[in-house]
């Protein structure tokens, strides 16, 4: 029996894994789409602080950094979770935590160091202490005593190239793991952004690319002043929807093996664009309402959250239940097969993403779902501002929200919240096109809610999750993105 096209192994080196680091290396190098954000955090400076959603792609971008600090012979260090589990958490002395995470994260990056030449120190916080905490110098002095071992070619070639350039990239990522938003991990946070901006002062070439969910970042910059001052270090990870359609594009050529010019995909318009998607899906989508004949990319674009892994999860989805069906090419009636699944995932996520600082977020978001009147009238998911400050204010009636802190949110702070999780964008509709803005783009659009002259619009990727009884609506009331 012949095996379909989408079996579990095509779909994944099609589409990618959801996760970078699960990704295989030479895969993930071969598609992955450098945008002007990898060049900002790749550049060679002391601090550099990944801020984004969930899904945005900073796993991915630290992964492809690394393997290129390798090939331009820098020494990269990365630390996991695991690796720091024991450190920043006295709660008493802000102080002894920045201390704690000095001492602690030296030793961790000069244990890793030495470990990948087979050299094998005691006592390391003992001996970095009598370097003034330089472990650059430390590990300079080292490496110099253990020219002697019997290293193979490539601990050698480590060795060589950090006596030459004094360097090492220590990446830090997925420090959300375990979040919780109370003030003893804003805290923690807090002390390792101080104590990382102390090593960098005192050890030239130690460079730190620490990657933050955008939730983590916000309580810590909003509960902490001093964080200011790290506020310039800070790159926001975002991406158009045009980027990510030239994202998948590149998975598709490189999986099928085909060259292409990555700047002249970048150039093409998205209807250009579209050509590359027929050896997998097909063209249009035979729906109803304004999806109705529509490209097939404005449907996929107008429900991902500007964030890769919500496209590996649709077209996963869409091309499992392709292979279902017996189908090489997904089509409209695999995709309308899965777009519950895909919103109570994507509402899910948002759930588990952001209830660390709302706790009672399932109450909020459940309660938008359009009421009969709204549903009459088709104007439910779309509020001019003062409609929706009306619609919250009627669920708050039903119980107060507070956040993690205890406080009590208004009715302009929850809008703020939904408008920063993505389950809200900023719309505005001219007679040629509607414009879409997201928090990542304009944070300033939900400061003290004020009217900016924009709608505001419950994302489409929600929607089938708040209103599973009445879809058909979606059709009708739904307008695609255009090209952006």
């Amino acid at each position: 029996m012949k095996e379909s096209f989408f079996s579990e192994s095509n779909i994944q080196s099609l589409f990618g894994h959801e996760a970078a680091e699960d990704e295989k290396p030479e895969r993930l190098k071969q598609y992955y789409f450098k945008t002007s954000v990898y060049e900002q955090v790749s550049t060679d400076l002391p601090l550099r602080i990944l801020v984004g959603h969930k899904g945005i792609g900073k796993s991915a971008l630290f992964q492809v950094a690394i393997m290129e600090d390798w090939q331009k012979d820098v020494l990269p260090i990365l630390i996991k979770p695991d690796d720091i589990i024991d450190l920043g958490f006295e709660e008493n002395d802000f102080l002894k935590t920045i201390r704690k995470w000095k001492n602690g994260l030296l030793a961790i990056i000069v244990s890793k160091v030495l470990t990948s030449i087979g050299a094998e120190e005691r006592k390391i916080k003992a001996k970095i202490a009598k370097y003034g905490g330089n472990a650059i110098d430390f590990l300079h002095e080292t490496f110099k005593k253990n020219l002697k071992l019997d290293l193979s070619a490539s601990e050698r070639l480590i060795v060589k190239n950090f006596l030459e350039n004094k360097t090492i990239n220590v990446y830090i990522d997925d420090l959300d793991r375990g979040w919780k938003g109370r003030q003893v991990d804003i805290n923690r946070i807090s002390a390792l952004l101080n104590a990382v901006r102390d090593i960098t002062r005192e050890n030239k070439g130690l460079n730190f690319r620490i990657g933050l969910r955008s939730d983590v970042y916000y309580l810590v910059r909003t509960s902490d002043e001093s964080t200011d001052k790290i506020e310039g270090s800070v790159i926001w990870q975002t991406l158009t929807n045009h980027e990510i359609f030239v994202i998948l594009v590149k998975r598709i050529e490189t999986f099928f093996d085909r060259t292409i010019n990555e700047q002249s995909l970048v150039k093409k318009p998205q209807k250009d664009l579209a050509v590359y998607l027929s050896p997998i899906m097909e063209a249009r989508f035979k729906g109803r309402g304004h999806w109705e004949n529509a490209p097939m990319y404005k449907v996929i674009m107008s429900l991902i959250r500007k964030r890769p892994r919500d496209l590996v999860k649709l077209l996963t989805l869409a091309a499992r239940n392709a292979r279902e069906f017996k189908s090489d090419k997904i089509n409209t009636s695999n995709f309308e097969n899965i777009f519950a699944q895909y919103s109570q995932g994507r509402l899910q996520d948002t759930e588990n993403e952001f209830e660390s600082e709302l706790p009672d977020i399932s109450r909020l978001l459940l309660n938008m779902k359009p009421n009969r009147i709204e549903r009459t009238t088709k104007q439910g998911f779309v509020y001019k501002t003062d409609a929706l400050l009306k619609k919250i204010a009627s669920i708050q009636e039903m119980g107060q929200f507070r956040f993690s802190t205890g406080r009590i949110a208004t009715t302009k702070e929850l809008a703020g919240f939904m408008f920063k999780t993505n389950f809200l964008t900023a719309r505005k509709e001219t007679t040629h096109k509607i414009s879409r803005k997201y928090f990542e783009e304009n944070r300033y659009l939900s400061n003290e809610f004020a009217d900016f002259g924009y709608d505001w619009e419950v994302h489409p990727a929600y929607r089938w999750a708040l209103q599973p009884d009445h879809v058909n609506n979606f059709f009708d009331t739904l307008i695609l993105s255009h090209d952006d």
